[in-house]
């Protein structure tokens, strides 16, 4: 493995303040998904490395009425690893979820 480049301060400045910036994003998701403001289906449909790089786990726990047990199960009845990511959901997986998680009103 090769060694990383040594950054300036300012480049390591503004590679901290992105990294915030997309933490704070999945936080603002994942609260969204929490009350309800933002499905699942809706959810999945965006295809940015914000969403794609969640795990798929969190977003469970995050929906409402699921917790930790719960989002266990379903990823075993999904056949779904516990370390998958939304971005590297197979079609079978996500219509799986979807059909799970229906477009609600």
């Amino acid at each position: 493995m090769a060694a990383l480049p040594p950054l300036t301060s300012s480049q390591r400045a503004e590679a901290l303040e992105k990294a915030l910036a997309t933490r704070r994003e999945r936080a603002n998701l994942m609260a969204q998904l929490k009350s309800g403001k933002l499905t699942l289906p809706a959810l999945l449909a965006r295809e940015d490395d914000v969403v794609g790089k969640l795990r798929v786990r969190r977003v469970l726990e995050s929906l409402p009425g699921i917790g930790t047990i719960r989002a266990g199960q379903l990823l075993t009845d999904l056949d779904i690893s516990e370390r998958r990511r939304v971005q590297g959901l197979g079609a079978k997986q996500r219509a799986r979820l979807l059909h799970l998680f229906p477009l609600q009103d």
